[in-house]
């Protein structure tokens, strides 16, 4: 399960009895190692910088996951904290800030992930209104299995009867969550890909663009720095990676009038055309 070998495990065992945790083992069948009955971990086993760690994720969960059992645990570890450290770690905890919140313009998602997280761990059903990406809408009744948080977005990854398997739904394409009286026995979990690099490098292709130093902080966040060279005082050519979609579209088109792609000729007349349809929406009042 952890891809190790059980030379590792026997360090770290040991590793658990140099810290002076004591370790009960027993053999035979269902035997194994265990932490002795009724031991209370002390104070002295978490370091500051371990601390200040639990701290750090503690909090930025508080933030946007508020709940009961967060509020204690934060208590416990703060607890942990020797007086005379408590200064430090709070300063170690804070050189890190994990705030989930969008800058501007985004539905508020609290109540849906303080549903979906009570949901979780009580085993209920959701009932869930929800807009796929072509728009069309259903009602679907799943089962929760985590919430995922991706690129300043919440998924949520759950078990949907009506396509009896697992889906990724995104949290501000719901637009109605109900908690259901209906529990579920939890199934065998299939975590979602939230990875696609192989995918989208043989998708992707260099689009050459001529853009204005005033939005270079945006393009950057699409491509290094080492794919831009100075045209002249004002200007940059990008090599700037591409797929040929609508989302990618948009992007240049977010770009304004400070971004004239140069090539490849089916992309420019491409954008020409996006253009010109925009343009046709506002030719009439």
């Amino acid at each position: 399960m952890f891809e190790v070998s059980p030379r590792t495990i026997y360090r770290d065992i040991d590793a658990i009895c140099m810290a002076g945790i004591p370790v009960r083992s027993t053999s035979g069948v269902g035997g194994g190692f265990e932490i002795m009955a009724n031991y209370k971990i002390e104070k002295n086993v978490f370091s500051a910088a371990d601390l200040s760690a639990l701290l750090m994720g503690l909090s930025g969960l508080s933030n946007i996951i508020r709940g009961d059992e967060l509020v204690h645990v934060l208590a416990k570890v703060k607890r942990l904290i020797p007086a005379e450290q408590s200064k430090d770690v709070e300063r170690k905890a804070n050189q890190v800030c994990i705030d989930l919140y969008p800058w501007m313009g985004s539905r508020n998602m609290q109540p849906y992930l303080e549903t979906i997280q009570t949901a979780l761990q009580e085993n209920r059903l959701l009932s869930v209104e929800y807009v796929d990406l072509h728009g069309n809408q259903t009602l679907r009744t799943v089962e929760p299995y985590q919430l995922v948080s991706k690129s300043s977005r919440w998924y949520l990854q759950a078990y949907c009867y009506t396509r009896n398997d697992f889906r990724l739904f995104r949290l501000s394409r719901i637009l109605n969550l109900q908690m259901e009286e209906g529990t579920f026995v939890p199934r065998e979990y299939q975590k979602p890909q939230l990875t696609m690099d192989d995918i989208v490098a043989a998708m992707q292709k260099t689009i050459t663009l001529r853009i204005h130093k005033s939005i270079m902080e945006r393009v950057l966040e699409y491509c290094p720095y080492e794919q831009f060279s100075r045209e002249d005082d004002e200007h940059y050519i990008v090599k700037f990676p591409f797929i040929e979609n609508d989302y990618y579209y948009d992007v240049l088109l977010s770009f304004g009038n400070q971004c004239e792609c140069i090539g490849p000729a089916p992309i420019r007349e491409k954008m020409r055309q996006k253009i010109r349809d925009l343009a046709a929406l506002y030719e009439n009042d």
